[in-house]
């Protein structure tokens, strides 16, 4: 069988990512939240990715500043004449953390372990290729195969952020079906074991968490020079906004992201500090309602009309103006600017129109008297709790800006902030919610990476939940999103992906499962002494070359 070699060379890279540097010295970074486990398969926070995403390493990787794809812990990645198969080769020595080889036996479990349906990883949809899952198996000590049930449309990216687990520490977890509660973080740091170009040296809750050069990595830089550049990287929990613009300005952390667009302009202005605007990511914020809560509520959310009209009486620029200070962007789907290549403006428009939104209140049976409640067909007031992040600011001063707007059409929202492992847990879990304000940042720009938000038996299909008790029926467009992911998923031809997820975008808009709202640009500041600090549009944002940082002049 003829072979096609499919990533042969790494790709081109902006200049800051070539710049070599010096070996040595330590970085302090901040972030909001803290990690929820230190277990590569569990993840579902954008905090406890960021930090796995360098303790962890995959076979093929995505570069997150050129979003192509690049050579990891595979030497060589090549695909089947009939698009169905890969073999997958691990470069020679290959270590993990502890000094034990990394084999293709590590490969074949971290595969099982994530196609596991009693694991329930977050990441398994996407392993699934036409409604069938992938099989891994080994060919020797150093290669795979790659079983595909059908042609894979983004080719190598499907081995993307799937980090690579090691068999003779997690194995044990796995047999005895407690893998998810492996690795917390309580866990003892000589037990977690990574293959990333950092390692777990001391995690102190509430702090911080330090990590440490590991020198076991494989990757080299241009001269030869083992990666990475630092001794150490420390992440500092830093939750409240203004300690962190502080602790910026007076240098206790180096470098942070996600930043207040209030806070900005003064690090614009700061000649110590490099504030980076990295323009539209793609992360989209929305409000979305529970199908399976009880009646009346329950039934109010599975009304078109309903969803359509709080869709129109939400004043989205009024949140990208008062949010983020018009670094945002108001959002039609899914799709944010920052994704150009699979945006669509074909999509069902619901701009701000309170007028509007009555008028679909009215059509649904619903009624208000002049300025009163607005109450449903059976006399019932229309209110509900709102579920929101307590930790994160931008999204309680969106909550509270919906509030007022529903408010005006004569809903009554309760605000319910809460904390962020709480609200996952009634959301993904218990179902004990009404509805709730959640964000969602696309680790690819490729729609594959979204299987499991929008086809219904995905682990994040959250107003519908496949695996809850009391998952309601899929309605007709349901069905349809699921045969065109499928499409877009295993079409040979770009041009006919393309058409599937745009019709995808049309179905979402039209049936308004969600409620899209605003995506914020990525902001970010570091020393202007860091080098190779290039904030990228998608996320890690600040470490997705945490190797490659270094300090031009030396800093302890």
């Amino acid at each position: 069988m003829v072979a096609i070699f499919v990533v042969a060379t790494t790709a081109m890279l902006p200049a800051a990512d070539h710049t070599m540097g010096k070996a040595g010295g330590a970085l302090v970074v901040a972030q909001t939240s803290e990690p929820k486990t230190f277990n590569p398969a569990m993840p579902v926070d954008q905090a406890t990715r960021d930090v796995l995403s360098v303790l962890s390493a995959d076979l093929v990787h995505i570069n997150r500043l050129t979003l192509r794809t690049e050579l990891a812990l595979a030497k060589s990645c090549v695909l089947s004449a009939d698009g169905r198969h890969y073999t997958v080769t691990l470069r020679d020595g290959l270590r993990f953390s502890d000094g034990t080889p990394i084999t293709a036996d590590d490969v074949v479990f971290s595969f099982k372990v994530y196609l596991d349906e009693k694991v329930n990883s977050p990441q398994r949809d996407v392993l699934m290729v036409d409604d069938k899952p992938i099989a891994v198996s080994k060919l020797s000590t150093l290669s795979v195969r790659v079983d595909l049930p059908a042609p894979y449309a983004p080719g190598d990216r499907l081995f993307d952020s799937f980090w690579i687990l090691p068999r003779h520490k997690l194995e044990r977890s796995f047999i005895e079906g407690k893998f998810a509660q492996a690795w917390t973080v309580g866990t003892p740091s000589e037990e977690l074991v990574s293959a990333g170009p950092f390692r777990v040296k001391q995690y102190q809750p509430g702090q911080r968490l330090i990590l440490e050069r590991n020198p076991y990595y494989w990757k080299h830089d241009e001269a030869g020079q083992q990666l990475p550049y630092l001794e150490r990287l420390e992440v500092a929990f830093v939750p409240d906004q203004n300690a962190m613009l502080l602790r910026l300005l007076s240098h206790e952390i180096s470098a942070a992201s996600r930043l207040r667009p209030e806070d900005f302009a003064r690090l614009e202005q700061t000649p110590t500090l490099s504030a980076r605007d990295a323009g539209a990511g793609l992360e989209y914020n929305f409000l979305f309602f529970n199908w399976s809560a009880p009646a009346p509520s329950g039934n109010w959310f599975r009304t078109l009309k309903f969803r359509q009209a709080v869709a129109r009486a939400v004043d989205r620029e009024s949140i990208v103006r008062l949010v983020y200070q018009g670094r945002g962007s108001s959002l039609s789907s899914q799709v944010t600017p920052g994704n150009r290549l699979w945006r669509t403006d074909s999509v069902s428009d619901y701009s701000y129109d309170p007028g509007r939104a009555a008028q679909l209140l009215r059509d649904a049976g619903f009624r208000r008297d002049g300025s009163g409640p607005l109450v449903d067909r059976d006399g019932h007031p229309v209110e509900f709790s709102l579920m929101v992040s307590a930790s994160n600011q931008a999204r309680r001063k969106m909550a509270t800006l919906i509030q007022e707007d529903l408010g005006q059409v004569g809903i009554r929202v309760r605000l319910q902030p809460t904390e962020f492992g709480v609200m996952t847990d009634a959301v993904l879990k218990t179902r004990k919610f009404e509805g709730a304000l959640w964000g969602i940042v696309s680790g690819d720009a490729d729609p594959n990476s979204e299987m499991n938000v929008w086809t219904s038996g995905g682990t994040l299909h959250v107003w519908n939940l496949k695996s809850s008790a009391g998952v309601q029926p899929l309605e007709p467009w349901e069905n349809e999103v699921d045969r065109l992911m499928s499409v877009q998923m295993t079409a040979t031809s770009p041009a006919a992906r393309k058409i599937a997820y745009d019709k995808v975008q049309q179905l979402v808009t039209a049936n308004v499962p969600v409620v899209f709202l605003a995506s914020p640009h990525v902001l970010a500041a570091g020393d202007r002494d860091l080098g190779n600090f290039e904030p990228a549009a998608t996320d890690p944002v600040l470490l997705w070359n945490a190797d490659r940082l270094f300090w031009q002049r030396r800093k302890s």
